[in-house]
């Protein structure tokens, strides 16, 4: 794919999993700059520190270990830090490391709290983590890892056309709304409404009546005139 943004462009790569859970919510924290806490968000937060650490390298059978690994992408305009990065040894054409012989094929591994769910939420934050790091490595990752911490066991994401086509989706949205500098309104149906920590900012029950709101208004000031 041919790079179509710039270093000015880049939006927050964590911020595809706040987009594919609700767009209204990204508006709210990556346009608006608005952030509230819940156990949630607490929990991934402290989750995300204990991995947290840049100086960290480990070689053990085979596969390095690093972790604050940083991420960029000019084809989705990202920038970020994947968790974990681990490059596996393999035979066949990988890619080469300084001071290290052979080829290495690279896994990106994200850490999340709770378990696994039932939408690609999370799946689509490690694929984009995996095309920034085919772009700066000039490979192709074909899978990587989730860890859940309620879990303690990992999942494998395969990145499949149809994910990755997914991720290009998003990231196009995003920069329409970040370029216009729009939020979504809010939908009172959402269902991931109740375990969001923006609930509170975001009111999407007294979002949803400012159309009739208005209609009221528009109708009193009508009468008045009259």
């Amino acid at each position: 794919m041919i790079p179509k943004y710039n270093d000015e462009d880049l939006l927050a790569l964590s911020g595809i999993q706040h987009f594919a859970y609700c767009p209204r919510q990204w508006a709210l924290i990556h346009i608006e700059k608005q952030w509230s806490e819940n156990l949630r968000t607490v929990e991934g937060r402290q989750l995300h520190e204990r991995v947290d650490n840049p100086d960290f390298f480990e070689a053990r059978g085979g596969i390095l270990t690093t972790r604050s690994v940083p991420l960029s992408s000019y084809v989705l305009g990202f920038y970020g830090v994947a968790d974990v990065v681990e490059f596996y040894a393999i035979e066949e054409k990988g890619v080469t490391l300084n001071g290290r012989e052979g080829q290495w094929c690279p896994l990106p591994v994200e850490y999340k709290r709770g378990r696994p769910k039932k939408d690609i939420i999370d799946e689509v934050q490690l694929c984009a983590q995996a095309v920034c790091l085919e772009e700066m490595l000039c490979t192709t990752i074909e899978h990587g890892y989730l860890f859940y911490g309620e879990t303690k066991h990992r999942t494998k994401v395969m990145f499949c056309e149809e994910l990755r086509q997914q991720v290009l989706k998003f990231s196009e949205q995003m920069h329409s709304l970040f370029d216009k500098q729009i939020t979504p309104k809010a939908s009172a149906t959402n269902k991931n409404c109740k375990s969001c920590s923006l609930v509170g900012i975001c009111l999407p029950k007294v979002g949803t009546k400012q159309a009739n709101v208005n209609g009221y208004i528009k109708k009193y000031l009508g009468q008045e005139k009259s």
